[in-house]
């Protein structure tokens, strides 16, 4: 039965490529009989990692050649060469590469290097279990980083002074602000919806009974955990932790690729909880042109983003229009943010980086090794509310560090402030110019960050950051199957999926594979699909031609069509009656009316059903 369930899965997506394959062979004017051949043979002899593994490794292979602008002698391990260029996908190849001497041609076709990325990096990022070995594999890196880490410090006293200088030069109006709302207890907690190392869920994190010492220490539990004093009898019922019995992070793998999965770190339900309290105030004062109180302008405005990842793609785009920025990729971003970068970046704030210093976890047990670490040396994994901004801000100021290393003197802020629209940061996506690479890269190994130079980029013309992928200014981003094909509609999530990924397609030129994935797909799992606009609530068709009213709604005098709804199903999760006053009288929190059943499910859907319904396709 497993077999025959795999066999499925590789036949749709066998076909599927060759789809795509025959669909941008008529963009290139070029033929991919035989390419297609060589998927079939390959795929049925070495199964989905194929599709999965070996194909995006060709990929990534023809990335690094546009980089240095030739095919390598070591690129394509595996398939066979004929006059320096592989035979397979030869056809697009040719209209890149010179087929003399493998240099890449004055006038490169577009579309052919867009055809070839799409090709091999179609199925990288299909949701599938890894095999237990790369699981295992993953986990023994996540230690073998920590362990390289606790060997790490900054290499003198001037290397540190000079950190935190520029540090405060890009943040100290923002770590003024946060260590103002930290004193005088302007911090809004707030649960995120997801898991926690504790196990909490749902409206039972409102019921917090563990808290530790060190947040006791700055976030008192009953300003901050219970709903009035009135209810300070909960302090007796809440156990306060010392740093020693502390719960740990739980290290877990979610999917990323069938290569390796992702390693994240769950907090403990009352890190997490202050931990999401600093962060709000935190983004907003880093994405703030003007902070409140001051009269000269925010400058981390100018470089980091954390909503919004389209100032990151405007920079991609125009490096690989204009080759003046680059593009950098960081390998284990996350987990080399050093606890003394942090420290050291905060010491002249001490209220606010006593409260950071508290909601950071110190341990973290690992169980897919049977592995316990104690006093952690990264600030801290994924998982944490405050990874994503403290390494962003980390990794700027050592940008900065760089590049004013090749300066030659001080930054001061008007200097910074000329970098405006050349440099940018968003979480390990980093954008600098061309002419300070060299000294970056230099500033991110000095301080213990290793560059990952297979997917960064500064001397061709191809540049990639935040999802957007452009070689000489064309967008050349693949379109990702991210599920496999659903059987029926008793697997709603995949059925979601593809009906993003048929309308992703479709608006990007591939209205052929749409098409056929309307025909042989579609017609079985939803047999109504109708054309709708993005807007719409419904599962439906994106198409340059208008939507069909099926009917019009009596009340309204509106159109409607006939489709299938999405309807995530939140667990159930009662609240107490102290959780529930909690909840609800928390501040800053949105209306607790939009769900009228709010205290009895709560959480992140576990479940996501589709229903038929009359619906408006607009």
């Amino acid at each position: 039965m497993i077999h025959l369930f795999r066999w499925g899965l590789m036949k749709s997506m066998k076909d599927l490529w060759c789809e795509l394959a025959n669909e941008l062979a008529g963009w290139c004017h070029t033929s991919t009989t035989m390419d297609q051949q060589k998927v079939r043979s390959r795929t049925e002899a070495e199964g989905l990692s194929f599709l999965t593994i070996t194909l995006p490794s060709f990929g990534k292979d023809f990335e690094s050649c546009l980089e240095v602008g030739h095919v390598d002698d070591d690129a394509f391990a595996g398939f066979k060469r004929k006059n320096g260029l592989p035979l397979f996908l030869g056809g697009f190849l040719r209209q890149i590469f010179s087929s003399l001497d493998g240099a890449i041609l004055a006038e490169p076709s577009h579309d052919s290097i867009f055809a070839v990325r799409q090709l091999t990096l179609l199925c990288a990022k299909v949701l599938l279990p890894c095999s237990d070995s790369r699981i295992r594999a993953a986990y023994e890196g996540y230690v073998r980083c920590e362990e390289e880490m606790r060997d790490w410090d900054f290499h003198s006293a001037e290397e540190s002074f000079r950190f935190l200088r520029v540090s405060n030069l890009l943040f100290s109006d923002v770590f003024q602000k946060m260590d103002d709302l930290v004193r005088i207890g302007e911090i809004t907690p707030r649960h995120g919806s997801g898991k926690t190392a504790d196990r909490l869920s749902g409206n039972g994190k409102f019921d917090l009974s563990t808290w530790s010492q060190r947040l006791e220490d700055v976030f008192c539990f009953l300003e901050y955990a219970v709903p009035s004093q009135r209810h300070y009898n909960r302090y007796d019922d809440v156990e306060i932790l010392d740093p020693d019995t502390e719960i740990p992070v739980r290290v877990v793998n979610v999917p990323k690729t069938l290569r390796t999965p992702r390693i994240i770190a769950m907090e403990p339900a009352h890190m997490q909880y202050m931990q999401q309290g600093l962060l709000h105030p935190l983004v907003e004062l880093l994405e703030s042109k003007v902070i409140a109180g001051n009269t000269r302008d925010n400058l981390a405005f100018n470089f980091l983003g954390f909503t919004d990842q389209m100032p990151n793609r405007h920079l991609a785009r125009q490096g690989s229009l204009k080759s003046d920025l680059a593009t950098l990729d960081l390998s284990e971003a996350s987990d080399r943010v050093h606890n003394l970068h942090v420290v050291t970046m905060l010491q002249r704030f001490p209220t606010f980086g006593k409260a950071v210093s508290a909601t950071r976890s110190t341990k973290a047990s690992v169980p897919g090794l049977g592995v316990d670490l104690y006093s952690l040396s990264k600030f801290a994994s994924m998982g944490s509310a405050l990874c994503f901004p403290f390494e962003a801000m980390v990794f700027l100021t050592v940008i900065f560090l760089g590049i004013e290393e090749q300066l030659g003197t001080p930054l001061t802020r008007k200097a910074v402030r000329s970098f405006a629209g050349k440099v940018r940061v968003y979480g390990d996506d980093l954008i600098v110019p061309v002419e300070y690479v060299d000294s970056v890269i230099k500033s991110l190994g000095l301080f213990g960050f290793k560059v990952n130079k297979h997917k960064s980029f500064w001397n061709g013309k191809f540049r990639e950051s935040c999802g957007g992928d452009y070689y000489e200014g064309t967008d050349v981003t693949p379109v990702r199957l991210r599920q496999t094909f659903p059987h029926d509609r008793t697997d709603p999530s995949k059925v979601i999926s593809l009906v993003a990924f048929r309308n992703l397609l479709y608006e990007r030129g591939l209205w052929r594979t749409a098409r056929w994935i309307d025909e042989t797909v579609m017609g079985k799992v939803l047999p109504h699909f109708p054309i709708v606009e993005p807007t719409s609530p419904a599962l439906g068709r994106r198409s340059f031609l208008p939507y069909e009213a099926e009917r019009s709604d009596d009340k309204l005098h509106a159109p409607r069509v006939r489709a299938w709804v999405s309807k995530p199903r939140i667990p159930p999760s009662e609240a107490s009656g102290v959780g529930s006053l909690m909840k609800c009288l928390l501040p800053g929190r949105l209306n607790p009316f939009e769900d009228k059943k709010h205290l009895e499910r709560s959480g992140r859907p576990e479940v996501v059903d589709i229903k038929l319904r009359w619906v408006s396709p607009f």
